[in-house]
């Protein structure tokens, strides 16, 4: 039975870093969709959207079905319901991939507000969470784990520097600018959440591995 269960855990497995390439794909091609007005790549987001949660359901059942036929205890416990975790926080992300292509859309039939610099830092810097809070994963590495969440200070950086940016030198000054203002703001806001679901796939990797519980808990990230 128990070689059953690794067999069945490999699979999960699989299905989860399948997950996380549509995640990560969809954060890139929103972005990239808002940096180069493209419309097609940002319809490509909203398109694939429904894939992503058909596969998300199937991981939620692999899981439960892997807890009620086998009664996994500790490590392979923890894997399991980690990877539910891991699995919502994936697919909320790419719902917020979505968002950003919708808003890209949005802004693709007005004129560019102003180059877009730092939104791309931040999406790299979300991006680069996203990738190794699942690296951890596939690792069962902590210390990596402990590396993403620590990380997310330089996004909350980057996330307060576009927002003084944007109502200083364009709300505050400009009311006409205000719809393409708001459209950056909630953007920058969209990457945030994907930096703390990223935050939050990493604290869960720090639980599986080591059975420690950081969430709301700094001290124990030492």
């Amino acid at each position: 039975m128990l070689r059953h269960l690794d067999e069945e855990l490999k699979e999960l497995h699989k299905d989860i870093l399948r997950m996380a390439v549509f995640a990560q794909e969809a954060i890139f091609k929103s972005v990239e969709s808002l940096k180069n007005r493209d419309q097609a790549l940002a319809q490509e987001v909203i398109n694939h959207d429904n894939n992503i949660d058909d596969l998300e359901l199937l991981i939620d059942e692999r899981c439960i079905d892997l807890i009620a036929r086998y009664q996994p205890m500790a490590g392979d416990l923890r894997y399991i319901t980690t990877g539910m975790k891991i699995n919502t926080e994936l697919e909320r992300i790419a719902d917020i991939a979505l968002d950003i292509a919708q808003k890209s859309l949005e802004l693709m039939k007005k004129p560019l507000l102003k180059p877009l610099v730092d939104i791309p830092k931040l999406s790299g810097v979300a991006q680069d969470m996203v990738r190794g809070a699942i690296d951890a994963f596939v690792k069962r590495d902590a210390l990596l784990a402990r590396q993403v969440v620590l990380n997310d200070s330089e996004a909350d950086r980057l996330r307060n520097l576009v927002q003084e940016e944007l109502i200083t030198e364009y709300l505050a000054r400009d009311p006409k600018t205000a719809d393409r203002a708001v459209a950056l703001l909630l953007i920058v806001r969209y990457l945030e959440r994907i930096c703390d679901h990223a935050t939050n796939i990493a604290e869960d990797v720090i639980y599986m591995v080591e059975a420690k519980v950081v969430k709301h808990h700094p001290e124990e990230l030492k």
